[in-house]
């Protein structure tokens, strides 16, 4: 119900990610002097302790570079053009060095085209390459599927979620049934189609829902917009339709469930060993031993998740260092706010996703305990048995179940069962 036919076209506003772009290449940079090349009249004048009358010192006497770019791709292919570097530029140029170029047609043919980034394809593919090798060797065919796994996982973003979401579809629903439909393949994919597996899967989905639920009544009683820098002003300038606070919580719900597929994944495997090392163990007993195991995994996953965050944000929040603004102004604005909500609704998932996965796998696996047959085989089992030179101590491993294999022994006081 929620497939979409496609992006809805727009015309380019040529701003920012909505620009034409085409690669080229720095042919020859020459050094120049920056008055003789830049546009000002009479040299700036100011106090060069501020960031703008340093600037315009260096622009006025400092040393500039000259480049000339050639267009390698698109119709203009082998035309070229300067463009003048600052000084004070973050980004210098060099000879030979591959960029992306900004091409706006509307602009004077000397203006058409200007530098926009860096060419950054080799050395991405490169590391790239490099991850996919070592999941393969280590992780051998289960690397293999994982990478099948996150093929398909983009696949699905980029031909559901984001066009469903650019159609105007809820972006809430489109989270949720994108994320759901990434984890079912993921994980099934990954680790086999099991009962382990779909305790997993019950227990992500679980979670998920449930930050969905917070998430949307902690963003709007924040009153979080999601439109808080120029990419998203860009998306909404575009496409007015789409609720951009929505945009923010699918983000949660998306950016929540790589670390859940970790954890219940994680937890699940614990609780089937658990099983596998004592199948007498009830279910109560599988649930405490399993959720001593998850207290450890959520004092990790949660700082994990947290240091994410602020990781992403650290930019920000060293402007506002800079400010020396106080913790209460620094919350209280709304791009950290976002981050806060966002750390703390997936915190939240996270954290209820261990109980609840853990309680889940404790229950199904339970249910696969030694049948009747068995435990009738390990109590008669001396009788069928041939005879032994010596009667084991009551405190050894029986003599066997009907197909050979030994029962496992009994602690305690060597207490027999009545019959």
């Amino acid at each position: 119900m929620l497939w979409p036919g496609g992006a809805p076209a727009h015309e380019r506003t040529g701003v920012g990610f909505d620009r034409q772009t085409q690669q080229a290449t720095v042919t020859t940079v020459v050094s120049v002097s920056c008055k003789s090349v830049n546009a000002g009249g009479e040299t700036p004048t100011g106090d060069t302790s501020t960031a703008e009358g340093s600037s315009a010192e260096q622009q006025a006497k400092g040393t500039c570079k000259k480049a000339t770019i050639r267009v390698d791709t698109g119709d203009d292919k082998g035309r070229t053009f300067t463009e003048i570097v600052q000084p004070d530029q973050s980004r210098q140029l060099h000879e030979g060095e591959k960029v992306v170029v900004a091409y706006e047609p509307s602009a004077p043919r000397d203006l058409q085209y200007s530098v926009a980034d860096v060419n950054r394809r080799f050395p991405m593919g490169l590391l790239a390459g490099i991850f996919a090798l070592v999941v393969v060797i280590v992780g051998r065919l289960r690397g293999v599927m994982a990478l099948v796994a996150l093929a398909v996982s983009f696949l699905l973003l980029n031909f559901f979620v984001l066009p469903a979401i650019l159609q105007g579809s809820n972006p809430l629903v489109v989270a949720v049934v994108g994320s759901s439909a990434i984890m079912l393949i993921a994980l099934y994919m990954c680790h086999g189609l099991s009962a382990r597996t779909s305790v997993a899967v019950l227990g992500t989905l679980i979670s998920l829902l449930l930050i969905g639920v917070l998430g949307s009544q902690f963003i709007g009683w924040a009153a979080l917009t999601g439109n808080t820098d120029d990419n998203t002003g860009l998306i909404h300038g575009l496409y007015p339709s789409i609720d951009m606070s929505g945009l923010l919580l699918a983000g949660v719900i998306i950016g929540s469930l790589g670390v859940l597929d970790d954890v219940t994944v994680t937890q699940t495997s614990a609780v089937w060993e658990l099983h596998e090392a004592n199948p007498t163990m009830g279910w109560r007993g599988l649930y405490r031993a399993g959720i001593r195991i998850g207290r450890d995994h959520i004092a990790s996953v949660v700082n994990t998740l947290v240091l994410a965050y602020a990781g992403a944000a650290l930019p920000l929040l060293l402007l506002f260092s800079i400010a020396q603004s106080s913790v209460g102004t620094v919350a209280n604005s709304e791009l950290v706010a976002e981050e806060i909500v966002r750390t703390l609704v997936g915190s939240i998932g996270l954290v209820a996703s261990v109980p609840v996965t853990t309680a889940l796998a404790a229950l199904v696996v339970s249910a696969d305990r030694p049948g009747a047959e068995t435990a009738g085989a390990g109590a008669g089992g001396s009788a069928a048995a041939p005879t032994a030179p010596a009667p084991a101590p009551a405190t050894s491993v029986s003599a066997g179940t009907a197909d050979g294999r030994p029962t496992p022994a009994r602690g305690g006081k060597g207490r027999r069962r009545r019959h």
